[in-house]
């Protein structure tokens, strides 16, 4: 579903070993290919969010660092 330019939704079905198919139209968008890793966030009060690779990649630096002491 398409909402405001640059903004989708989809509805996914979670299966018996709690794993999601990431819809084909999504997977083009954002580039994902088989054997990709990605990053999920979850917050509890704002739930679940897979950023695309740029931020990922940010995200993972400032994790690393952090756990390193490297502030």
């Amino acid at each position: 579903m398409k909402g405001p330019e640059g903004k989708y939704a989809w509805m996914v079905k979670i299966g018996e070993k709690g794993q999601f198919v990431i819809p084909k139209e999504a997977r083009d968008i954002f580039g994902l290919h088989p054997g990709q890793t990605i990053l999920v966030l979850a917050d509890e009060a704002k739930g679940i969010a897979i950023p695309p690779k740029a931020l990922a990649d940010k995200y993972f630096a400032q994790m690393f660092q952090e756990i390193g002491g490297e502030e």
